[in-house]
């Protein structure tokens, strides 16, 4: 288990994206999580909290064919998925950000969609979506809009903090986007 102060030194680091490399299929999936955690920041790992549920859910719904640790996220890009973030900024919780560095991650998902041209984009958590994308009144689920030929989509926040979440309900909201990525 990291010190205190080996979390509080990872708030400088920042995490770089999963993304296909030559040889790896097309995108299908880009999941966008809000912003680095401690633990991930520190680790170079997405969603490595104990407790976040994100690679759970992405096995229980058959994006993966087994449970993946954190450290094998480099093996989403064989899948046809990848991802990234709407904040680069790590921190402790999401609710120290604040809605310029939301909208400036929104800006930089648009150009990164451009270029990596995923079927969908994942967005995992609603209020990071509402303020990233200028949407408030969106719901979890299909949105309407599309960046170019991708969709959107938004997922419930996987992290062990978002209570409002069980694992069947999680799995249950990526089994949908499976459905539909194809």
């Amino acid at each position: 288990m990291p010190t205190r102060e080996e979390l509080e030194a990872a708030r400088s680091r920042l995490l770089p994206d999963v993304l296909p490399g030559p040889g790896d299929p097309p995108p299908r999936v880009l999941f966008c999580g809000i912003n680095p955690g401690l633990v991930s920041a520190l680790t170079g790992h997405h969603f490595a909290r104990p407790g976040n549920r994100f690679w759970p859910a992405l096995h229980a719904s058959g994006f993966t064919p087994r449970l993946f640790a954190p450290a094998e996220q480099g093996l989403l890009p064989g899948l046809g998925l990848g991802i990234t973030n709407v904040a680069p900024r790590a921190t402790a919780r999401a609710d120290e950000l604040d809605d310029a560095e939301l909208v400036a991650g929104g800006e930089r998902l648009r150009a990164l969609v451009a270029e990596v041209r995923p079927r969908w984009l994942a967005v995992v958590g609603i209020g990071a979506y509402r303020i990233a994308f200028g949407e408030r009144r969106a719901a979890a689920g299909r949105q309407e809009r599309m960046l170019g030929p991708t969709g959107l989509w938004v997922l419930p926040n996987p992290s062990g903090l978002n209570a409002h979440q069980t694992p069947a309900t999680l799995a249950a909201a990526f089994q949908e986007l499976h459905t539909n990525a194809g």
